[in-house]
């Protein structure tokens, strides 16, 4: 990798991981807000659990990609010596191109 990859690399992780705090910092806003809004105003109906149920999960997901299969990460090179090596059993030679069909 030249100079220029590297940090071309390094800034894309560096903007993911900023993504997902603040996707984390809005979610954690947001549902404190709607946590007091339903216990302030509907305490026998706890209707909060869901929507914050659902936004956690994606949330999760998120840093899921970010931190665990980010690109570069082990299970994407995995994946591409394995596409590298099925195309080699089927005689069809790699050539670091994107725009050849499979």
């Amino acid at each position: 990798m030249s100079g220029d990859e590297v940090y071309d690399h390094a800034r894309k992780r560096v903007e993911a991981k900023i993504g997902f705090y603040i996707h984390l910092g809005v979610f954690i806003c947001i549902c404190s807000l709607m946590i007091g809004v339903n216990l302030a105003m509907t305490p026998e109906n706890l209707w909060f659990v869901w929507p914050v149920v659902g936004w956690g999960i994606g949330v999760f997901l998120h840093g899921l990609s970010v931190f665990l299969f980010a690109s570069g990460g082990k299970v994407k090179e995995r994946m591409i010596e394995k596409e590298i090596e099925r195309q080699e059993r089927r005689h069809i030679p790699y050539t670091g191109r994107d725009d050849e069909p499979v």
